[in-house]
């Protein structure tokens, strides 16, 4: 893509309305209607590349401030439009798909695209339109809740982001205290979160429902666009992980436990890894800015990673600094139409920033090097396959971590990340069960799913122990999960994709420079194919195959020497 990247303080899209896509998607049906395919198709490209330009930009805005009534009343009048948009967009689908010439519809925007879009057209229909609204409302007031935490600490006021050293840090009985600071906000808003998500996975069904599906599981797979497996595969992953990882990390914790001295395990205890306290960023958000230029230069001789990184920062592509208001987490997002990414996150002063910063400067680099595919349905992979871009970009920055860390403390950060990406697994698959259940079950109490939550966390962390903290101790930790919101089954994404950057990891550690090409190629791939194709094609092996999982397991406990 050869157009120039304006900075992000003069972006601006053109506001869609009801009449001007039902304007676009005309012509649309008139170029189909006088056989001109291709030119169809393009058109078609088009005005779903602007529409998601002006869509993520809108959410962006929202996300950076989610206190700006400004914001708000544009996030509320895109989730008002985004039905009509996606009734326009399925029916062209639709009208595509049921062309006799079914070859010649693949050749030009390739099989994976047409399967695609198959799911797509099972997933919306005029009928849940107000479903589709009262969703995105809902998840926008969970997003804004979380947002407007104010929790007095350590004689200031902070949001969740700002609490986060606290929970990390060296003293046991400072990190208790801001755990139960962290709960005592969930407890006194649980009522509110329970009415929440009991209307969102009532619609959810009903949606389902409506649509001709038995319950919401088929239908959250379909709208995440998996083509190549379904939830038998993934149950039977989640065996694995109750297998081969719940032992590890159960063992990795007793370990931890007999050199500190600790009687027991807390659950306020498991964020501390390190035993010398989990290492710190090198300073400040800054400071990390500065030095990521270098570490990105001395880790891909090409500069094409430190040059792509530079325009990002120089154009302000990237919001890093926590602040009040500004919603919680880190994600990146792209506008179609520049061919740039952006990266949100909140820097907190923990460990943390330098994870979610490779980690989204992994999805940031895999979107630029896509952005030239022709079609914007190969912008980016399935959500599993993404994964493995951020993760893995995490591990194969090992060698120059050290820009990030600070002082003597790199080989610590590798050992800490490498327990930290281990011990995710169990927390990850815990989520992923939750989701089934209470979809198989839609009808539970909201003290139903506490109960469900408190089962799971059992089977898959059997450490876990909250001692005096009555709401996680009940079954309330999964709240703070976001996806569990707004994304219903992408959580699982993440763990099927780090059993993928594990191997990419020890693939590093024999033959670095031929892995980050690899890498490169995977990145340059982006959506092209399904995700058994892309990991195949990389030369990994997936994380539904028999093994896989042990083996990389097996082979991050003698790095470990455990």
């Amino acid at each position: 893509m050869t157009q120039t990247i304006p900075p992000f303080s003069q972006l601006s899209f053109p506001r869609p309305d009801e009449q001007s896509l039902k304007a676009r998607y005309d012509v649309i049906g008139s170029l189909l209607d006088a056989g001109e395919k291709r030119e169809a198709l393009m058109a078609f490209d088009a005005v779903r590349r602007e529409y998601e330009a002006w869509a993520s930009y809108v959410h962006l805005q929202f996300s950076r401030d989610t206190q700006d009534e400004a914001a708000k009343a544009d996030r509320d009048y895109a989730d008002r439009l985004s039905p009509l948009a996606t009734d326009h967009e399925v029916a062209v689908k639709k009208r595509l798909l049921a062309d006799s010439d079914r070859a010649g519809l693949e050749t030009i925007v390739t099989p994976h695209v047409v399967r695609l879009w198959e799911a797509d057209t099972t997933t919306f229909d005029p009928r849940i339109t107000t479903d589709l609204e009262e969703e995105a409302r809902l998840t926008g007031e969970y997003t804004a809740l979380l947002a407007a935490a104010k929790i007095d600490f350590d004689g200031k006021i902070l949001n969740l982001s700002g609490l986060v050293p606290y929970l990390q840090g060296p003293d046991r009985d400072i990190r208790h205290a801001a755990e139960k600071a962290r709960w005592d906000f969930f407890e006194a808003h649980g009522a509110e979160l329970d009415e929440l998500y009991g209307k969102l996975v009532a619609l959810r069904d009903r949606m389902a429902k409506t649509l001709g599906f038995a319950n919401y599981i088929e239908l959250g797979y379909r709208r995440m666009r998996r083509t190549d497996y379904g939830p038998e595969q993934v149950s039977a992953f989640r065996e694995k992980v109750l297998a081969h990882v719940t032992p590890l990390v159960s063992s990795l914790l007793e370990r931890r436990r007999l050199k500190m001295g600790w009687d027991r395990v807390m659950a306020w205890d498991e964020a501390l890894i390190d035993l010398q306290g989990n290492p710190e960023p090198a300073g400040d958000h800054d400071l990390l800015v500065a030095r990521a230029e270098h570490m990105f230069r001395e880790l891909d001789s090409s500069g094409e990673m430190a040059d792509f990184y530079l325009q990002m920062r120089e154009l302000g592509y990237l919001d890093l600094k926590n602040r009040e208001g500004k919603a919680g987490g880190g994600f990146c997002t792209s506008f179609p139409t520049i061919g740039t990414p952006y990266i949100f996150a909140n820097f907190n002063g923990t460990h943390n920033d330098i994870g979610v910063f490779t980690h989204e400067m992994g999805h940031a680099f895999q979107n630029w090097k896509s952005r030239d595919l022709p079609w914007i349905d190969q912008l980016w992979p399935t959500m599993e396959a993404a994964e493995i871009h951020s993760m893995g970009l995490e591990f194969l920055t090992w060698p120059q971590i050290g820009d990030l860390v600070e002082d003597g403390a790199a080989e610590r950060y590798r050992r800490m990340h490498l327990i930290d990406a281990l011990s995710f697994f169990p927390y990850g698959v815990c989520v992923d069960h939750f989701q089934h259940e209470i979809y198989a079950r839609p009808e539970m109490t909201a003290e139903e799913r506490h109960e469900t939550w408190q089962r799971l966390e059992k089977l898959y962390m059997p450490w876990r122990d909250w001692g005096n903290l009555a709401y996680p101790a009940k079954g309330g930790r999964w709240q703070a999960q976001l996806h569990i919101y707004r994304l219903p089954f992408y959580y699982i994404d993440y763990a099927l994709a780090q059993c993928c950057a594990l191997q990419l990891w020890l693939g590093s550690r024999l033959d670095r420079d031929g892995t980050l090409e690899t890498y490169r190629t995977l990145c340059s791939e982006g959506g092209s194919k399904p995700f058994a194709q892309l990991v195949s094609e990389a030369g990994l092996t997936s994380p539904f195959e028999a093994d896989v999982l042990a083996e990389v397991v097996h082979e991050a406990e003698q790095v470990l020497a455990l």
